[in-house]
């Protein structure tokens, strides 16, 4: 693995070179998508982007779990939880640049 990052910087840097925004423009741009699929996130709906994945949110109940430290039983609250689930495309490019 490179290590590397991809930051909210380097996603607006990369709309500037691409579309030619200015830097600021690139930038309101990129955190405009990100609050815009957030809000959505957070109202329950799901956030299909094509041939890239789909995020959604779950509903998990409440359950006992055991401390592995100790072995002790401890309740666990119920919560949501964010999920993705990549494309078909975006896996098949993960698996073609595990073999470079």
């Amino acid at each position: 693995m490179s290590g590397k990052t991809l930051t909210r910087m380097d996603l607006s840097e990369a709309v500037f070179r691409e579309v030619g925004l200015s830097r600021n423009e690139s930038a309101q741009l990129v955190e405009s998508v990100l609050q815009h699929l957030s809000d959505s996130l957070v109202k329950g709906e799901q956030v299909k982007i094509s041939s890239f994945g789909t995020f959604s949110v779950r509903d998990k109940a409440a359950r006992m779990g055991r401390n592995p430290k100790t072995g002790t039983e401890v309740p666990i609250n119920p919560r949501r939880v964010l999920t993705f689930r990549p494309s078909h495309m975006m896996k098949e490019r993960v698996a073609e640049g595990n073999k470079k």
